[in-house]
């Protein structure tokens, strides 16, 4: 048989390492992580609370004059710009953590699937971030104001700091998170487990989907619900778009490595 007819096999040398390696290797790049993780938060630390003036800027722009946020509890002002500045490190890091984990699992993966799996993991950083950017520059703006302006009357719009922190993580997560539909598109389409042609002709179901998703994961009312549902349409289309590009042939062929061809 000729060599580009071969099937691709993994690299035999990573197979052949104890398991034990593999744990000390997964240890190490945790490790690093961490260490990394640890240096961005204590270089972030001392602007706490400059961090978190930015990150409450889009609901104090709607409170009422005179009116401002408060903290309910002993430990808030301590604990709130803390936890605030540790997510931030985590998200900052982010790169570098894919990266690691990228180095740990590469010399698993057939040659094909490497070069589709580092584009994979720079574009879910990319999206992810810009998520958190949707969040913050489109959807906050709309959603405070809405909030804000639909208080009774005779009633003062006084948030609590550690309740407002919790509420925008989890609006940056669900962001974030729903922007990474392309990328899980895509990866769905070149692992087989689905193709383009289902994906189209369950469309209507997926647009319900989006919007029950946007129903479960923002608060109750239509303007975040629908600022969520329809990024995630979009970004589904956009997926369905590329996954034509890695989605499989019946030709076994394709398969072959690159670099055998004779």
């Amino acid at each position: 048989m000729p060599s580009s007819q071969l099937p691709e096999q993994p690299p035999i040398p990573d197979q052949e390492l104890p398991l034990i390696q593999h744990l000390i290797e997964l240890r190490d790049r945790l490790l690093r992580s961490v260490l990394v993780i640890v240096a961005i938060f204590l270089g972030l630390y001392y602007f706490a609370n400059d961090l978190y003036a930015i990150v409450s800027k889009p609901l104090r722009a709607f409170l009422p004059e005179g009116a401002s946020m408060i903290a309910t509890e002993v430990t808030s002002p301590f604990f709130t710009p803390f936890k605030l500045t540790l997510v931030l490190a985590v998200f900052v890091a982010m790169p570098f953590i894919l990266y690691q984990f990228w180095r740990f699992v590469a010399p698993a993966l057939y040659r094909h699937e490497r070069r589709l799996a580092l584009p994979l993991l720079a574009s879910s950083v990319i999206l992810f971030y810009a998520g958190m950017v949707f969040a913050y520059f489109v959807v906050f703006p709309l959603v405070f104001g809405f909030f804000t302006s639909a208080a009774p009357q005779g009633v003062t719009v006084m948030t609590d700091i550690s309740q407002y922190l919790d509420f925008v993580l989890k609006m940056f997560f669900a962001f974030g998170f729903a922007f990474e539909i392309p990328v899980a598109t895509v990866i769905m389409i070149a692992a087989g487990f689905t193709t383009v042609t289902s994906l189209r002709e369950k469309r209507p179901y997926i647009v319900v989907g989006c919007f029950v998703v946007g129903m479960l994961l923002t608060p109750p009312d239509v303007i975040s619900q629908t600022l969520l549902a329809l990024p995630m349409w979009i970004l589904f289309e956009a997926g369905v778009f590329f996954g034509r590009f890695v989605e499989r042939s019946d030709d076994p062929d394709t398969d072959t490595p690159a670099d055998t061809a004779a």
